[in-house]
Formats: C-alpha cells, sequence, structure tokens
C-alpha cells in the first residue's frame, strides 16, 4: 500500500514496513500507528497470549484492540528466538525495520551484575538478532534492527555491538533515546508480580544494525 503522503516519529515512518517484537502492554507500537494515522504496515508481537496481556497490562487489551482498529497486525505468542517458524510474520527479508526494547531474559537469574545473569541476556539477544538478521531487509534496500538498552553499568557489560558481529549484523549507529519522544509509550517491567511497573531507562540508546555483506 502506498501512502499519500510520508508521517515520520523519530526513526520510523508510515512508509516503512515495522515489526516490533516483546511488546509489553503494545503502548510502543501504538505511539507509532497513532503518529502515522494508520498502521497497515506495523506489526507488533508478543510472547503473551490474549488472556496474559489481559492480566499482566491494565491497558494491554485496549492497546492490542486500537491496534487491529487501525490496521496493524496483532501476533501472540511469539518467541523472539523463534520468530522464522512463525507463519503470521511473513517471510525473509520482509521489513525496514525490526525493533527490540529493553530485552530482558527476566529476574530469575539473580542479580543483573552477575555473570550467569548477563549470559542469558546476551543468550535472548542473540537469539533475536539471529531471527531478526532473517526478517530485516538488506542494508541496500534500507533494511535496520533497533535494539533499544541501557548503557549504563551492568547493562554495558551485555556487548551488543559484539553479540551484533557474531550474528551477521553490524552496528552502524548509536542514537540517545527520550521516553518523551514516543507520547503514551510506557515502557513495562513484563515479568513477575510488578508487570505493569514502569522501570527508570536511564541512559539508553537506540543500537541500529544492518546485515553484514559478507556472512
Amino acid at each position: 500500500m502506498e501512502f499519500q503522503e510520508t508521517k515520520r516519529l523519530r526513526h520510523y515512518s508510515n512508509k516503512q514496513k515495522i515489526l516490533l517484537v516483546g511488546e509489553g502492554d503494545f503502548s510502543f507500537s501504538l505511539s507509532l500507528a497513532r503518529a502515522f494515522g494508520s498502521a497497515t504496515n506495523l506489526t507488533a508481537t508478543t510472547l503473551d497470549t490474549h488472556g496474559e496481556l489481559e492480566r499482566k497490562y491494565k491497558n494491554g487489551k485496549a492497546n492490542a484492540e486500537e491496534l487491529v482498529r487501525m490496521g496493524c497486525s496483532v501476533v501472540y505468542g511469539v518467541n523472539v528466538h523463534s520468530m522464522t517458524t512463525n507463519p503470521s510474520l511473513g517471510h525473509s527479508a520482509t521489513y525496514d525495520r525490526v525493533i527490540f526494547n529493553f530485552p530482558h531474559a527476566g529476574f530469575d537469574y539473580g542479580r543483573e551484575h552477575e555473570i550467569k545473569t548477563i549470559m542469558r541476556h546476551q543468550e535472548l539477544v542473540r537469539g533475536f538478532m539471529k531471527s531478526a538478521r532473517v526478517f530485516v531487509k538488506d542494508e541496500d534496500k534500507g533494511g535496520e534492527i533497533h535494539v533499544i538498552h541501557k548503557t549504563e553499568y551492568p547493562f554495558s557489560e551485555w556487548k551488543l555491538k559484539t553479540l551484533g558481529v557474531k550474528e551477521g549484523l553490524d552496528l552502524i549507529r548509536e542514537m540517545e533515546f527520550c521516553l518523551n519522544h514516543y507520547p503514551g509509550y510506557s515502557n513495562k517491567k513484563g515479568n513477575g508480580g510488578y508487570s505493569d511497573s514502569s522501570f527508570p531507562v536511564g541512559k539508553s540508546y537506540t543500537f541500529i544494525f544492518t546485515k553484514q555483506f559478507f556472512y
């Protein structure tokens, strides 16, 4: 579908085909859709089922329903490690942008600074990158993978650039992330008894990756 007018919100536009994963209460997706005035090129996914979404987030169901009304595809039960097996997400080299905001493996593995916890987070991100690489378009066609992530210790120890290289991705840009750039977005913990609570994003950046030409 071709749009008459280009509408943008920061790094994203209504002319891009966008896949968002790990979407919490879908408020980030909805922020983009409202800015664009339509979400026909936007696919938002979550690991949760319909019931889990409603149970964990007070606005989750309403946000998902609004996205559907705006033409967005909302897909439940999507594991970022196995996205390539999900027929609802289309074929390879489908998307202009694949986005994962604040990836986190959960709170059951120890303190954030412990090596075993950092390794668990790295495993999550590498699995995402491997799957996302299949779906994103080549660099010469404008394809980018975005990971929004905290950069202060211990999150800096995740070494996103190194993880990307191991999965055939080049880090081409880092851009400071500000919550207030995305009206209506409420970042969520997404795990445990405080799933619907937000967390301080502190110093965070959007890490922008493209496919390595030779891999």
